[in-house]
């Protein structure tokens, strides 16, 4: 590496630090290079300062990568490290997503004190998400609970359920085990049941696309399992024009050559779902992503995500 460290951009949570610095390990791991030759750089998004109402209302995804991406397009950072599933599907001219590293488990984790799954909450309980899908989606299988805006960081969630002001919360067994907070889940809810966010999971790095230095330096850690797995999903996602305004869940799985696709889209309340799997060629993944979500749309008709 040259002399000049590797500036890593993140969002300054415990979450985002954790993932900058395992992108760091990897990096060292893979060239035999010292810890001193990266520089983590800690920005604070607009998502990061506004807790007191729903992304949906002010922006959405874009709210958690656009201070980010500026750094990485004026060149204050070299590379940036982000939650794929909070990646909107259309970046900014000359950034792209170079890199993914190994997808953890996918699953949405139950957290209580009061039930061991989320059927088994009593009548009329108070669950705290800030994600319309976890919110449409519980709706669905229990229309009886009352679903309240939960907004912070992982830490800032599991406080306020300790303090009883909610009777409990999902939140990605993903971050979770990443934190070495596995240990808090009561427990998972099935993808079958319970369809993850599109690129739930995943570690995305994002860089300029004529950098050449930090290009050769991620080849050497990019998992290309995952990004297949996340073209997909995001392909399907942008058909949808996706946002934190939809109730979307999407989830591709690959075995040998072949690929499994399922997506959902929800009404709010989870009163209405729309359902649709696709199978074929992991090679085709951005096209079968594609087309599951064209047919979806298809399916539900023009006004159902306008509503």
């Amino acid at each position: 590496m040259q002399s000049k460290p590797l500036r890593i951009g993140t969002r300054g949570s415990a979450l985002a630090l954790a993932q900058a610095q395992e992108t760091r390990a990897r990096l060292m791991a893979a060239h035999g290079i010292d810890e001193d030759a990266f520089e983590i750089v800690v920005i604070k998004t607009s998502g990061d300062q506004i807790q007191d109402r729903p992304l949906s209302e002010v922006g959405g995804k874009g709210l958690f990568t656009k201070e980010i991406e500026e750094a990485l397009l004026d060149g204050r950072i070299d590379l940036a490290v982000h939650s794929s599933k909070d990646m909107p599907t259309v970046l900014p001219e000359g950034l792209a997503l170079t890199a993914f590293l190994p997808r953890e488990d996918v699953r949405d984790a139950f957290i209580s004190h009061k039930a061991k799954t989320l059927m088994d909450l009593p009548q009329n309980a108070v669950v705290g998400s800030s994600s319309l899908r976890r919110q449409a989606m519980i709706k669905r299988l229990r229309p009886d609970i009352e679903v309240v805006m939960y907004r912070g960081n992982v830490q800032t969630r599991l406080k306020k359920l300790a303090e009883g002001q909610v009777d409990a919360t999902l939140l990605a067994y993903a971050g979770l085990k990443r934190l070495g907070l596995g240990d808090v889940v009561t427990s998972l809810l099935e993808t079958d049941d319970f369809l993850p966010a599109v690129g739930q999971g995943a570690i995305c790095i994002e860089s300029r696309e004529e950098d050449a230095r930090t290009l050769e330096l991620l080849a050497a850690i990019h998992d290309q399992e995952t990004q297949v797995r996340l073209d997909a999903e995001r392909a399907f996602l942008a058909v949808l024009d996706g946002s934190c305004r939809t109730p979307i869940g999407g989830l591709a799985l690959v075995e040998g050559e072949r690929m499994t696709f399922k997506g959902t889209i929800l009404k709010p309340d989870g009163s209405v779902v729309h359902d649709i799997a696709r199978e074929g060629p992991a090679a085709d993944a951005l096209a079968l992503g594609r087309d599951a979500g064209e047919a979806l749309k298809a399916i539900a008709g023009p006004n159902f995500l306008a509503s």
